[in-house]
C-alpha cells in the first residue's frame, strides 16, 4: 500500500495537470471562434467556384481543348495522396481518423496494383503514416511556425502539386482532411482534386429549359485553364481552415473529458488518502490503549 506522502505527491501531480487541460481546454475554445468563423467564410467562395466550374464544363463548346486539370492524364496507375492533419497532438482522434482514412485508401489502391506516393501536411499525420508507409511518403510540409492561415499558404502547396502534376509524376491527386460540422462532430473527408471533378450544377442541369443563353469571351477552355489552378488553390485553403477548427474543436472536446477525468482521479485518490490515514490513526491508538492495558 502506498504511504501518505506518496499519495499526497500523487494528487498534486494530478491537480497540476488538471490545470494544464483545463487552461488547453480554455485556449482552445478562444481559438475556436475565430477558426470556425473563417472555415464557414471560406465555405460558399469554395462552393460558388464549383458552380461556376461546372457551368463552364457543361457549357463546354465541343472539339475544344479540354485542360488537363479537369481531363486528367487518361490513366490511373499512380495516386498522390495530400494528407492533412494537426501539428500537434493532444486534440483526441482528429489526427488518426484523418491518418486513417488516408492509410485504408492508399492498402486499397496498393491491393489494386496502383502507384502510391503521399505528400503530408502536418506532423501528426507524418508521423502516424511512416510507420507504414515510409517509403510512400515523398514529402512533409510543415506549417508549425503560421500563426495564422492564409492564401499564401495554400497557393504554396497548390504549385507544389501542379509542379509534380505537369512533371507526370502522378495521375490522379486526392486531398485528405477534417470537415468541421460541430465541436463535437469533425467528419474526415476524402476529395479527388485533381483532375477536378466537378458535379452539374442546377442550373447546368436544367439545360434547354432554363431559357438561359452564356456567351463566355474568351472561350470556355481558356477560363476553364485560368481557373482550375485557382480552384486548386481555394480547395486547399479550404480544406486547412476546416482542419484548422476541427482540431481546436477537438481538442477542446479532449482537454474537457481529461479534465473531467482528473477530477474523478482527484476524488478517488483523496478518498484512498483519507481511508489510509483513518486506519493508521486507529492502529496507532489501539497500540496506546494495548500498551497502557499491559502497565
Amino acid at each position: 500500500m502506498p504511504s501518505l506522502k506518496d499519495l499526497r505527491n500523487r494528487i498534486t501531480s494530478v491537480k497540476a495537470t488538471q490545470k494544464i487541460t483545463k487552461a488547453m481546454q480554455m485556449v482552445a475554445a478562444a481559438k475556436l471562434r475565430r477558426a470556425q468563423t473563417a472555415a464557414e467564410s471560406a465555405r460558399p467562395y469554395a462552393e460558388r467556384m464549383a458552380q461556376v466550374l461546372g457551368n463552364l464544363a457543361a457549357n463546354l463548346t465541343p472539339g475544344a481543348e479540354t485542360p488537363r486539370l479537369l481531363s486528367g492524364t487518361g490513366q490511373d496507375r499512380t495516386h498522390l495522396l495530400l494528407v492533412c492533419t494537426a501539428e500537434r497532438g493532444l486534440c483526441g482522434a482528429f489526427n488518426s481518423s484523418i491518418a486513417r482514412l488516408a492509410r485504408d485508401h492508399a492498402r486499397r489502391l496498393t491491393a489494386q496494383g496502383k502507384t502510391v506516393k503521399i505528400i503530408c501536411v502536418g506532423k501528426k499525420g507524418y508521423d502516424i503514416l511512416r510507420r507504414e508507409f515510409r517509403e510512400q511518403i515523398v514529402e512533409l510540409i510543415e506549417l508549425r511556425g503560421v500563426r495564422q492561415l492564409g492564401f499564401e499558404n495554400a497557393e504554396g502547396i497548390a504549385r507544389n502539386l501542379l509542379g509534380r502534376y505537369d512533371a507526370g509524376e502522378f495521375d490522379i491527386a486526392t486531398l485528405f482532411y477534417s470537415r468541421f460540422r460541430s465541436v463535437i462532430a469533425q467528419i474526415p473527408t476524402a476529395q479527388q482534386i485533381i483532375p477536378a471533378e466537378i458535379a452539374p450544377t442546377e442550373t447546368a442541369a436544367a439545360g434547354a429549359s432554363a431559357d438561359a443563353v452564356y456567351e463566355y469571351e474568351p472561350g470556355e477552355g481558356e477560363i476553364l485553364a485560368a481557373l482550375l489552378p485557382k480552384n486548386l488553390t481555394v480547395q486547399i485553403l479550404r480544406a486547412l481552415l476546416e482542419n484548422a477548427a476541427s482540431e481546436q474543436g477537438a481538442r477542446m472536446g479532449a482537454m474537457d473529458s481529461a479534465t473531467r477525468n482528473a477530477g474523478e482521479m482527484i476524488k478517488k485518490q483523496t478518498l484512498i488518502y483519507n481511508r489510509t490515514r483513518q486506519a493508521m490513526i486507529t492502529k496507532e491508538l489501539i497500540e496506546i490503549i494495548s500498551g497502557a492495558e499491559a502497565l
